[in-house]
């Protein structure tokens, strides 16, 4: 029996993309939900997708405006040539999805051609919109988006990705009117020049102009790595957390649930912003299968706390440790001897871990550094990057064990590709506090903080420093020390190797 198997080529679409991610219909209408119904039953609600790519949102917008307007314009025709002509706006990204998301939304490249749906538009771009931005550089960057001159700087007639959203102080303008809905899946990062394939965040921009058009609603999916990290993402993620209009949060730890094929480290999310409803947010916590809903505020730490079920044990363990003992305050900054992760071993000198795999080699005595005072200390070497190649965060975690870390004796030191966890007087405490890491309970806390496959210093600010480093430590010893309850555990035993 032959099958007839018609997919949405923008599903198909969907999945091509690594870099611009191109967003799949069911997402979109997941997004779509979180807004109020009425919304699609109004002649004047007015939408903005102001990052335009395939065209999927204008299009499943326009579905259900069509349906939710059939009583109030009863003649199909005129019906959509309200919607088109007086409701959706886009702004493409690129002249190439400019022309997809005219096919995709007007059924033509061109939104006055011959087979347009909308027999009103007197232009060829119609209500989307594509103009050929330029970046703005000073000092080889571009002041709107930070690109890299060196990399973006081509002729005219190359595609700049300059983006005209974000490439503007005045957005408002761009349209010259007000929206209700703002709502769409920004580009994600960009070259920033730097070293290797050094890339800086945008998404970011992206939401923040669109607040500044102060639509009744915003909603955005970006990934998730602004919740506790992300290059230059201090500013954006203190103003998100502490942001009481974002109502909804849906977070997804694996990004392939809703980009299947795309792989986005620390996962994504979406939300929901309403200007005119503060109040708590709902967070939904996608993973497994499983969804995990609850109503919190995001502020309460300084970093978004990916999921609800770890809130109540950090706050016992806050309540029951002392606040200004915290292994952040210990942990050694990169570079604890002043030796880049790309120093060369000499034939002798100072005995030296170069990495989490080979043994003891050998550096110049002139280029170790002591800034910690520590190089006659027992020390507990921990590798910078100890979940490298882990992006999804659905999947237990190890982060330390035996092989990948080592314990240094007084005169030996280490590269950049390792911190020093902590130093002490004897071997005896340094395992005491090996045994303090590897418990779960302890790597979970710091699970919390980690959106990539590197570990800094500041990861560690919710586990507490005991001072005292006397016994072998378990997790049960910590359960009771911390009141950690069985499903709490049960939890925590998921989400750690």
């Amino acid at each position: 029996m032959k099958i007839n198997y018609n997919p949405d080529v923008l599903s198909c679409l969907a999945n091509l993309s690594n870099d611009e991610v191109f967003t799949p219909p069911k997402l979109v209408n997941q997004m779509l939900d979180m807004l109020p119904k009425e919304l699609f039953k109004r002649k004047n609600t007015t939408f903005l997708d102001p990052v335009t790519k395939s065209g999927v949102f204008l299009r499943e917008i326009a579905k259900r405006l069509n349906k939710g307007l059939e009583t109030q314009i009863p003649n199909q025709q005129e019906r959509i040539n309200h919607i088109f002509k007086n409701q959706l706006y886009g702004i493409a990204i690129t002249e190439l999805t400019s022309l997809l998301a005219r096919r995709s939304t007007y059924c033509s490249k061109k939104a006055n051609g011959k087979y347009s749906v909308c027999t009103e538009f007197e232009t060829e771009q119609g209500n989307i919109r594509f103009d050929n931005t330029q970046h703005t550089w000073k000092n080889g960057k571009c002041i709107y988006c930070g690109a890299s001159e060196e990399v973006y700087s081509r002729k005219e007639d190359l595609e700049t990705y300059a983006y005209q959203f974000i490439h503007t102080d005045k957005p408002e303008k761009i349209f010259s009117m007000k929206f209700d809905v703002i709502i769409g899946n920004p580009p994600y990062q960009l070259s920033d020049g730097g070293h290797g394939r050094s890339a800086s965040p945008i998404y970011q921009l992206f939401v923040e102009q669109a607040k500044k058009m102060n639509p009744r609603f915003l909603s955005m999916i970006m990934p998730a790595r602004w919740y506790a990290g992300g290059k230059g993402l201090d500013t954006f993620r203190a103003e998100m957390l502490n942001d009481d209009r974002i109502r909804k949060l849906v977070d997804f730890e694996n990004s392939s649930a809703v980009f299947p094929g795309v792989d986005i480290a620390g996962g994504v999310c979406y939300f929901l912003w309403d200007r005119d409803n503060k109040g708590l947010c709902e967070i939904t916590n996608q993973y497994d299968g499983r969804k995990v809903t609850s109503e919190r505020a995001l502020n309460e730490f300084d970093i978004l706390i990916r999921h609800s079920q770890a809130v109540p044990i950090i706050r016992k363990v806050r309540e029951i440790e002392n606040p200004k003992h915290y292994l952040d305050k210990v942990v050694s900054s990169r570079k604890p001897f002043g030796m880049p992760t790309n120093y060369k071993p000499h034939k002798k000198g100072v005995p030296c871990y170069f990495t989490q795999r080979i043994g003891l080699q050998y550096a110049q005595p002139e280029d170790v550094t002591d800034r910690y005072k520590i190089i006659d200390k027992w020390k507990f070497l921990m590798p910078a990057a100890p979940i490298a190649g882990q992006t999804d965060f659905s999947k237990p975690v190890a982060f330390y064990y035996d092989s990948n870390t080592r314990i240094a004796k007084p005169g030996e030191v280490c590269t950049e590709s390792l911190l020093v966890g902590i130093a002490l007087k004897t071997e005896k405490e340094v395992l005491s506090f090996k045994s303090y890491l590897f418990t779960k309970i302890v790597r979970f806390l710091l699970l919390q903080t980690v959106v990539s496959q590197h570990v800094t210093r500041d990861k560690f600010a919710y586990i507490p420093h005991l001072q005292k480093y006397d016994k072998e430590f378990t997790d049960d010893i910590l359960r009771k020390r911390w009141n950690i309850t069985d499903d709490e555990w049960d939890f925590i035993d998921s989400k750690i190797k």
